[in-house]
């Protein structure tokens, strides 16, 4: 096997936007993230359903007008 070919690896702490760290190994010297497990809405309980029976009737409206006008 060659010699110096992997990068080194760094322990470092991982900071989320919500402020939790995270001890983490990696080959970056610093990283930061947007979003974890203790702040995603779906963790936590928060999330958001889309309504997407109203995207789906525009679009059948759309559709049918395009039908009747030709």
């Amino acid at each position: 096997m060659k010699k110096n070919l992997h990068p080194a690896l760094h322990h470092i702490k991982a900071a989320c936007a919500c402020g939790q760290t995270y001890d983490i190994t990696t080959v970056l010297e610093s990283t930061t993230f947007d979003i974890c497990a203790n702040c995603h809405p779906f963790f936590t309980g928060q999330q958001k359903f889309l309504d997407r029976a109203g995207r789906i009737e525009k679009f059948q409206r759309r559709f049918d007008a395009k039908q009747v006008s030709k």
